[in-house]
């Protein structure tokens, strides 16, 4: 299961009182706007039959409000049928106005850009097509636009046809723009999101690690008291046929215990402190899983001096694993790390040999849901990678202090090359307080 399957959102679901108020701005506005023409400017309008229709957008507010409160949100559907609601609303008001003549008709843009924003592509689809139909309509048919005195201004045909294009191309064009920016938005909260449930995740199993080497230590005390109990009893009653079988199954079970304890010892870190790792250690424990795909490893070390410690971060365990395991994917034969550091700056180098970076998403790797058109090897269902994992990675990586750098190799030779770079400060500094969390205690 992907971190986005185990995110329970109500997504496209739109906050009613959203709605609501947006719709109390527009009576308030079209009440102020037909006042001020018939009393202020004395222009010539239907007064109550406005009125009327802005009436009955203030109703349907007020029975929103009463049956469904402030909280709710409805679904797609049921917005877009209010969206559609205020469209026919603004026609009605159009129609008596003057139709495309007035120059308010660009409103018929607003409830098409909210659906953009909020609701999924068929929804805004009918929205817009709803409105160009309305749009259409009064082109032909409406009251005659306000004016004072006998002498209306007469508009010509080519005038008033570049005005019907204007509001056509202008839902499409902006209702297009406004939905692929809501979408960008969208979609990079929900990878953050992915990222968090990833790190807590890897935190977790990062957790169990140190409780499980901190447990080898806790019970190697009792252990060797029991190992020298025995050896008492085998000293003292083992010749007795009678308990002999019984001491030396005891025994074996002890050193069993042991060897179990002496494994799990491991995990800190070839001997240091359980959230500390060598950088060597951390490169082994990121490799090991990797190693068994067919794919040679190959890991070059060139160290400098003194060997760089830092914490058991899961972030870099998990931004490491993600991107060793893209270039082990798309590898044909060989994945190449090279690590090299000095007293300023720790490098790592992930190259492979493989068909590299599609030339279609350099300039956008990193980030979420980019994926390559290039098939993995590994895969025959058709994922290409370089989705949402690959901005897990990047983004945690960066998160302790990392900067990364991805290239093709050179022609003629083929595949990618990762290159992570770490200040010694960032890299061996302990994780802040917001990346770990507080392991439970041994009983």
């Amino acid at each position: 299961m992907s971190p986005l399957d185990r995110l329970d959102l109500p997504r496209r679901h739109v906050r009613l009182d959203t709605l609501i108020r947006l719709r109390w701005l527009s009576v308030v506005g079209q009440t102020v706007a037909v006042f001020v023409v018939y009393i202020g400017f004395e222009f010539d309008l239907p007064l109550w039959s406005c009125l009327a229709v802005i009436a009955l957008s203030a109703w349907l507010n007020i029975a929103l409000r009463v049956r469904f409160g402030q909280t709710r949100r409805i679904e797609p559907e049921r917005a877009a049928w209010l969206l559609a609601f205020d469209i026919a609303q603004l026609a009605a008001m159009m129609f008596l106005t003057g139709g495309l003549e007035n120059p308010f008709a660009f409103f018929f843009l607003g409830p098409v850009l909210l659906s953009a924003t909020a609701l999924p592509p068929k929804h805004t689809t009918m929205l817009g097509v709803f409105a160009m139909m309305c749009a259409t309509i009064l082109v032909f048919f409406h009251y005659p636009l306000p004016w004072t005195g006998v002498d209306r201004p007469a508009f010509p045909d080519d005038y008033l046809l570049g005005i019907w294009l204007s509001i056509l191309l202008a839902i499409v064009v902006i209702g297009i723009y406004a939905r692929q920016i809501a979408e960008e938005q969208r979609q990079l909260a929900d990878a953050f999101a992915a990222t968090e449930l990833v790190l807590a995740r890897e935190q977790h199993l990062s957790q169990l690690d140190g409780l499980a080497a901190a447990a080898a230590h806790a019970l190697g005390t009792p252990l060797s008291t029991i190992s020298v109990v025995t050896r008492e009893l085998e000293r003292e009653i083992g010749t007795d046929p009678k308990y002999a079988d019984d001491i030396r199954l005891l025994r074996e079970q002890v050193q069993r215990c042991r060897d179990i304890l002496a494994k799990l010892n491991q995990l800190s870190g070839e001997g240091e402190p359980f959230d500390r790792l060598p950088l060597p250690a951390l490169i082994e424990e990121v490799v090991a899983p990797h190693r068994d795909f067919g794919i040679a490893i190959e890991v070059n070390l060139r160290p400098g001096e003194p060997t760089p410690v830092g914490a058991r971060n899961p972030a870099i365990l998990y931004g490491l694993g993600n991107l060793l395991e893209n270039a082990v994917d798309f590898a044909r034969e060989r994945v190449e790390i090279t690590v090299d550091w000095d007293e300023n700056e720790i490098t790592l180098i992930i190259a492979d040999d493989g068909p590299g970076f599609a030339p279609e998403i350099m300039s956008r790797i990193g980030e979420p849901y980019v994926r390559s058109r290039r098939r993995r090897r590994m895969y025959a269902s058709g994922d290409t990678g370089l989705g949402l994992g690959f901005f897990i990675a990047k983004t945690l990586l960066e998160r302790s202090g990392a900067t990364l750098n991805f290239v093709n190799r050179p022609f003629p030779r083929r595949g990618a090359v990762i290159t992570i770079r770490w200040s010694r400060s960032d890299f061996e500094q302990p994780q802040r307080p917001h990346e770990q969390e507080a392991a439970p205690a041994i009983p």
